[in-house]
Formats: structure tokens, sequence, C-alpha cells
């Protein structure tokens, strides 16, 4: 289950480490809004 992440070049590691502290961060304060908005903030910052 690991291996398509460790294997993926570093820009995409860094979009799926990001987004998964993103959705981290939301479960521990008990988020539940639209989580789509800041993960297409964060692909953009990161294909910038």
């Amino acid at each position: 289950m690991q291996e398509p992440i460790t294997s993926a070049p570093p820009e995409v590691r860094q979009i799926i480490e990001r987004v998964w502290k993103l959705e981290k961060s939301r479960l521990d304060k008990k988020i539940n809004s639209h989580i789509n908005e800041e993960i297409l903030d964060i692909v953009k910052e990161e294909v910038r």
C-alpha cells in the first residue's frame, strides 16, 4: 500500500504529505466541512 507513495516523485510526495497533515488536523479538530478547496490550494502551490 505504501509503495506508490514511496516511489512517487518528490513533488507528488510533498502534495501527499501536506494533504495528509491537513486531513489529520481536521480530524483532530473534528472539522466536517468540505476539504476540496484546501486540497486544490495545496496542489496549486506545489505545481508553481
